[in-house]
């Protein structure tokens, strides 16, 4: 038995069974054979892309009529571009690890390819859920942007073997879609957080190395070869305390500019075209008698900025690193105090600007979210403030729900609490958890929040198609209803005082608000389309769009 197979395994039986429920109310699966099997799903959707809970159950689109896609994942857009995430999952029960990923799997998941990303292509019968997911790929495909798509292949096997590749060259898809294989191996790599990581850095010529303050500062040049080693030997694992997972190389200026700088350039020069990296460390060592070419020893090494960099140097230069012997890059090595974790997160916070990055764990310590917590533990809740391992209860609220359910049903942008998320934590903080943000109106719009979302994912026979797009829409409706309920206006003045009146309000009419939410919006849609039939790539964009807005009261 392969030992990591094992682990995996244990990994998945222990969330079917803690997902069980969850499983049989939005999938309608009761057998345990297919819980274990959409538990790996949810296991390579969670641990790959970094999401909580909810997201990952958003992404799922495994059931009858699923193209072969048992999960899809849209990033936000960027200069004009989306990523589409589409996994597909091989899992066998048989903990031996030595077989391929088959090639039917890959010519299952060309077909979608080639039908998801045509807007005139029939979709012909496919399970709501990914309908739903689709027509909103389509949708901004329309609307003038362009896609770049991740293919994922996952099984706790091998990867696919030479015919898989011929397949996939054969497609002529090009750059704009990537393949990559993830298996129990990948999977336990990136789950291993905890390991530290001590390596030697071996820098060429001189090097800065000073004191300061309780810290000691290294700046010097290392060869690119040294990077691709580094990275060849530890991977994601130091990539942890960096917020940005690698954004890819095929799709991403950013990345792509850095490649074609290192093939193109003199390789000399390449030191010059680069920001650098920084890392971070818990203490190191170095020859002080030398005056160049330092060895120096790290402890618990980190990559906090130059991910991005490191990574593509990899991918870049695998198999040729040998040629590209002159090339350098900067390298900032920190040790820091062991009682200062912040002055880390500042340090990736500030040195972090090339591309988009999750500010929600750079926030984790700011004085609102503090404030948040102590204020939700109080009114029975708990606030997951940092990020952790494990499921969620309905007792857990987490800092991105918050950011949504605030943004769509207090703040009243419902469109920009959907599809800006990466602004939650970012340009849109300050309007989400400004000083007047209390614990009561966060547990009160994540309420709210949930009941939309709920039946977004299980929704009714009789529920229109715009219950699957317009849940932020809804929820701010709700949010209406219910300040009216309590008779008060505006929502500063809903606190721990009226708390639990509103509570019992939602828990006891927060399903007829729905409705009524529902009705709301139907009036509206008319009101700008009139009688019309409206398509669900226009229905998607107009709830994107937030056109809605002004015809909602």
């Amino acid at each position: 038995m392969n030992l990591n197979v094992s682990i995996i395994d244990q990994r998945i039986s222990k969330l079917a069974e803690e997902l069980a429920g969850e499983f049989e109310q939005t999938f309608n699966i009761k057998d345990d054979g297919r819980k274990k099997a959409m538990a790996f799903v949810y296991l390579c959707v969670r641990t790959l892309l970094d999401l909580d809970h909810d997201p990952v159950l958003d992404c799922i689109t495994e059931g009858g009529g699923d193209f072969g896609v048992d999960a899809l994942h849209l990033s936000e857009e960027v200069d004009g571009e989306f990523v589409v995430t589409l996994f597909q999952m091989k899992y066998k029960s048989a903990l031996v690890g030595d077989a391929n990923f088959p090639l039917t799997g890959i010519d299952v998941l060309i077909q979608a390819i080639r039908h998801i990303f045509d807007p005139g292509s029939d979709l012909g019968a496919i399970n709501p859920r990914l309908r739903a997911q689709v027509e909103e790929v389509r949708s901004r495909i329309r609307d003038g942007y362009l896609p770049r798509v991740r293919a994922v292949c996952c099984n706790n096997g091998m990867r696919w073997n030479a015919d898989g590749d011929t397949a996939i060259t054969r497609t002529g898809f090009g750059d704009q879609v990537s393949w990559e294989h993830v298996n129990h191996d990948r999977l336990v790599g990136l789950m291993q957080r905890t390991v530290k990581i001590d390596a030697t850095l071996r820098l060429t010529g001189r090097a800065i190395i000073e004191d300061l303050a309780f810290s000691r500062i290294c700046v010097g040049r290392i060869p690119v070869s040294e990077i691709g080693e580094l990275m060849r030997t530890h991977g994601d694992r130091l990539l942890e305390r960096n917020i940005r997972r690698y954004l890819g190389l095929t799709g991403n200026r950013v990345n792509e500019g850095i490649r074609n700088t290192l093939q193109s350039a003199t390789p000399s020069d390449f030191y010059l075209f680069n920001n650098g990296i920084t890392l971070v460390c818990d203490d190191f060592a170095y020859n002080a008698l030398q005056q160049s070419d330092f060895h120096v020893k790290v402890k618990n090494l980190q990559i906090v900025n130059g991910g991005q960099t490191c990574m593509t140097i990899l991918k870049a230069l695998s198999g040729e690193l040998s040629l590209y012997g002159e090339a350098t890059v900067m390298v900032r090595l920190y040790k820091l105090p062991p009682d200062r974790d912040d002055l880390a997160l500042r340090i990736t916070h500030a040195t972090n600007s090339q591309n988009p990055v999750d500010l929600k764990d750079l926030r984790a310590n700011d004085a609102i979210q503090q404030q948040l917590e102590t204020g939700i533990e109080a009114l029975g809740y708990h606030y997951r403030r940092k990020r952790g391992e494990g499921t969620t209860t309905t007792r857990d609220i987490t800092p991105g729900t918050v950011a949504e359910a605030v943004l769509a049903v207090w703040r009243e942008e419902p469109h920009r609490a959907k599809f800006f998320a990466r602004e939650h934590f970012g340009k849109l903080y300050a309007t989400i958890f400004n000083g007047e943000l209390n614990a009561a109106q966060a547990v009160t719009a994540v309420l709210l929040f949930r009941i939309a979302e709920n039946r977004r994912r299980r929704p009714l026979d009789d529920d229109p198609t715009l219950v699957r797009y317009g849940s932020c829409f809804l929820a701010m409706q709700m949010g209406h209803r219910l300040l009216q309920a309590l008779g008060i206006k505006p929502v500063a003045q809903l606190d721990h005082r009226n708390f639990e009146q509103a509570r019992q309000l939602i828990e006891t009419q927060g399903e007829t608000w729905f409705d009524e939410a529902v009705r709301d919006v139907e009036d509206a849609l008319t009101s700008l389309y009139g009688k019309r039939d409206i398509s669900l790539q226009q229905l998607s964009a107009t709830f994107r769009r937030g056109d809605l807005l002004s015809h909602l009261t």
